[in-house]
């Protein structure tokens, strides 16, 4: 007898492997193994009835197996009936082979993402038909050991053998059902353990984790579902996990990098596995005796491929930081230098940059010392890191030039520059990412417009991205809002080539080089979207890349075209410096020239250079409204320099101001911004009318959860000037004039806000008033905005009763007889009517009248007393 088998704790490859194997060999059982995945079961326990799998204990006595087809493992497994001797082991398995095979044993595969693929090539190629759920199970597979196609293993021949079984009807939404299949109760505790006691090391420039936990009594779910959860939150070169079992220690590997190879690390343990994932079970000693023992052995395994020392310039130019800022430039110009290392007695305390001299000379800081606008910072590696070292190093600092310092000795410099000699593997995993968020969250017929978009482009000779706040959103997986492109090359002839292909207007600004392309819904229709789908956009804002001159510190930028690099550079924050290019061939792939994917990781908000708050004082405002939107944190160096640039505030127009302000009230907890400015002195620079006690922190939450939109029908403009109101409610008018005044208000904003201290009075008369008329004569002059704001700042449960009662009837409330009708009674027109009018709403608001007939008595009465 022949039977198919594959390794303990199956996950959907190695039991899609058992049915691939079993279309290619009909006549051998699939045997499943003991121990199966949860999210596997799960799967079989809907399905298994049409699948052929056999389980082990229902194998037929007095049979004896002879020849063995062992799938995705090169461990073979004892079953029911199974000689000592085998005939013949076939081993099918996407694993490198071991250097020596044992006796009748034969090996056929290649390196490649999943060993479902191996197979699935074959039935392919012979034409075997396979049910819908056969293809799901082996699409399954191949999704599960590729992560859905984005791991650096996955092969060309992997998407091309998934595209395969969904045209055999493999079902993706069954597959990404079963993939994602929530943790068991066991698992989360499990998994916390793993969290709360991962410890990351940093060796040979390589980010490793190792995490140990003890498992809950009578665990019996997979492990390695864990080790995929958290390399993907931790991101590490390498992680490994170790759990203890009964009183063993399970040793799960996973690698992402090629200068870790786990599988030699846990063949030291008895284990076995390939180079970027391996396990071992370490039996009769605890986590933590093997994590001593794991954590000296792997500076062996975790080499560098490429060092410092292969890569550095070693001849280095140097200042101090009493140079003057003219010298550098001019040792700049001659040398051609981006950047020197700054040294103070022979060590190296900063890094000055070209783009921060740049920026001093113009404004008039050339007699200034180094000091000032250097980057501080004793931040060195050694002839020996690893290239890996240098990236990450260059990530979270910013700098573009590290000093190699070797025995305490300055003796070289390695660049960014240096780095682009190196084998992009990071960056392609990156930009797989990047492609499939870009995919989930964009709606697909835009997609597809941005791909075609990215084309055209590319035939003009251009370079598009996607830039700022819109890649920053994505990477924080938050939702996307305006669709903004810059261009390399001229914004405006590519939006008007875009626009005689598929249609919309483009209205383009010449001077600034930017463009407007205007869709709409038959846009979209013509295009065969259906127009009410959401998420497709009105407009996209194409942009010509170009940098900006401050000629005196808040004045507005003069603007030149430029590269992406420089275009990025005039940016507020690091977070929002990153670029994503769309161009065939490069799709996907992100810029980071500044440091902000690890400033959005880490939560920080940092500016790019010392004069940021200098050139313009606004980004003050926007930096606590970063802060409060994403719960991160100012660098402890970016908020030192706000309190430098505090007094400039004050000369920024106040329209600039107001706007900022605008965007903050547009949040959706306007008053943990507010609290930040506060904090830093920015909120009484700009009026010290404006503060934020507790009794307005909490007025504003209670807006937000209190206030009813669509009841009191408000719009954006109307929340926007609430939070205004909130902030002024208390002034008394004359504070509010300046104020309104200062900030360039609109006349209906200014208007609304000096009619706050009638209001206030407004509602002690209210809380007296007792008929509807009395009190719809009071509030029917009010901006119908005002009330939702009265409604807020009473705690009176009468008050609010009376104003909403106005808001939902007493102000719909008319005579039913018309002018006509008075003509008709004999009346004739005048002033006269007018009273009338008035004292029959009047009677019908405060329940006197009820009826036509009332009120055509009430006019006659009114005409007798008048005749």
């Amino acid at each position: 007898m022949q039977v198919i088998l594959t390794h303990e704790n199956a996950d959907f490859d190695a039991i899609a492997s058992l049915l691939g194997a079993h279309k290619l060999f009909p006549t051998a059982r699939p045997v499943l193994p003991r121990r199966i995945n949860r999210n596997v079961q799960a799967f079989l326990a809907l399905y298994g009835g049409q699948l052929p799998f056999v389980d082990p204990q229902t194998l037929p006595r007095g049979h004896h197996i002879h020849r063995v087809i062992l799938v995705d493992t090169q461990t073979l497994s004892t079953v029911r009936g199974m000689s000592p001797k085998l005939d013949e082991v076939r081993v099918i398995d996407h694993h490198a082979p071991p250097e020596q095979l044992p006796e009748n044993w034969r090996y056929q595969g290649q390196p490649i993402g999943a060993n479902a693929t191996l197979l699935t090539e074959s039935i392919s190629a012979r034409l075997i038909p396979l049910t819908q759920i056969e293809a799901t199970l082996l699409l399954t597979g191949i999704y599960e050991d590729t992560g859905s196609l984005t791991y650096a293993s996955t092969t060309s021949r992997d998407l091309r053998a998934a595209a395969w079984l969904i045209d055999q009807g493999g079902n993706l939404e069954i597959a990404n059902d079963f993939i994602q299949h929530p943790l068991t109760v066991g698992q989360q505790q499990l998994y916390e353990q793993l969290f709360n006691n991962a410890e990351n090391l940093q060796i040979n420039g390589h980010p490793i984790v190792l995490a140990h936990a003890q498992a809950p009594p009578g665990l019996t779910e997979e492990i390695s579902t864990l080790a995929h959860k958290l390399r993907e939150l931790l991101d590490p070169s390498a992680l490994f996990i170790l759990v203890g079992l009964d009183g063993n220690t399970q040793i799960v590997a996973r690698s992402t990098t090629d200068d870790v190879n786990v599988a030699d690390v846990v063949s030291r343990f008895g284990g076995s596995g390939h180079d970027r994932a391996a396990a071992a079970l370490v039996r009769g000693r605890p986590p933590t005796a093997v994590l001593d023992e794991l954590r000296a052995l792997l500076p062996n395994y975790v080499q560098a491929r490429v060092t410092v020392r292969e890569l550095m310039s070693h001849r280095v130019r140097t200042v101090s930081p009493d140079t003057l800022v003219c010298d550098v430039a001019e040792q700049m110009s001659r040398s051609g230098h981006e950047g020197f290392p700054v040294v103070e007695e022979g060590r190296v305390v900063g890094l000055v940059t070209r783009n921060a001299v740049d920026r001093a000379l113009r404004h008039r800081w050339e007699r200034q010392p180094v000091r000032r606008i250097m980057e501080p910072g004793e931040i060195t590696v050694a002839p020996d890191d690893s290239a890996e070292r240098v990236r990450t190093l260059m990530i979270e600092t910013g700098w573009g030039q590290l000093p190699v310092v070797a025995d305490g000795e300055l003796t070289g410099v390695v660049t960014r520059t240096d780095l682009i000699r190196l084998p992009p593997t990071e960056r392609e995993r990156e930009r797989r990412r990047l492609e499939q968020r870009m995919a989930q969250a964009f709606p697909t017929p835009l997609l597809a417009l941005i791909h075609q978009a990215g084309e055209r482009a590319t035939e003009l000779g251009y370079e598009l991205y996607f830039v700022g706040g819109l890649v920053r959103d994505l990477l924080l997986g938050q939702p996307l809002s305006d669709v903004d492109l810059v261009v390399e090359g001229e914004a405006i002839v590519l939006a008007r080539v875009l626009a005689n292909e598929h249609g919309g207007e483009v209205r383009s600004h010449a001077r600034f080089g930017t463009a407007k392309w205007l869709l709409g819904a038959s846009f979209w229709r013509d295009l065969g979207a259906d127009p009410a789908q959401p998420d497709l956009p009105d407009f996209i804002d194409l942009v010509t890349a170009r940098t900006e001159f401050y000629e005196h510190p808040t004045a507005l930028p003069l603007i030149e075209h430029s590269s992406i690099k420089q275009d990025l550079l005039r940016r507020d924050f690091t977070i929002n410096t990153l670029a994503i290019r769309l161009n065939p061939g490069h799709w996907g792939e992100l810029l980071d020239f500044f440091g902000g994917q690890a400033d959005l990781e880490n939560g920080v908000i940092r500016v790019l250079h010392s004069l940021s708050f200098v050139d313009d004082p606004t980004r003050i405002l926007r930096a606590a409204r970063f802060e409060a939107r994403l719960d991160f944190q100012l660098d402890p160096r970016s908020e030192s320099l706000i309190a430098e640039a505090l007094p400039l505030l004050g000369r920024v127009t106040g329209g600039r101001i107001r706007h900022e302000l605008d965007l903050i009230f547009e949040e959706a907890a306007p008053e943990k911004a507010l609290q930040r400015l506060q904090e830093l002195g920015a909120l009484q620079e700009i009026h010290p009318a404006l503060t934020l006690d507790s009794k307005r922190r909490r007025h504003f939450a209670r807006l937000r959860e209190e206030v009813d939109s669509d009841f009191w029908g408000l719009d954006a403009d109307d929340r926007r000037f609430l939070n205004w109101a909130l902030c002024c409610y208390w002034l008394p008018r004359e504070e509010i004039a300046v104020l309104a005044q200062q900030l360039l208000m609109s006349r209906r904003l200014s208007n609304d806000l000096l009619r706050l201290p009638t209001l206030r009075q407004l509602m002690r008369q209210l809380a007296q008033l007792q008929q509807p008329s009395q009190i719809v004569a009071r509030l029917e002059g009010l901006a119908e905005r005002l009330l939702p704001l009265a409604w807020l700042m009473t705690t009176s449960t009468a008050t609010r009763d009376k104003l909403a009662a106005y808001w939902r009837t007493w102000r719909h409330v008319a005579p039913e007889l018309t002018g006509e009708d008075l003509k008709a009674l004999g009346i004739p027109p005048g002033p006269l009517y007018r009273e009338i009018f008035a004292a029959i709403r009047t009677a019908r608001l405060d329940g006197e009248l009820h009826t036509r007939a009332e009120e055509i008595a009430l006019a006659r009465r009114f005409h007798e007393r008048a005749g």
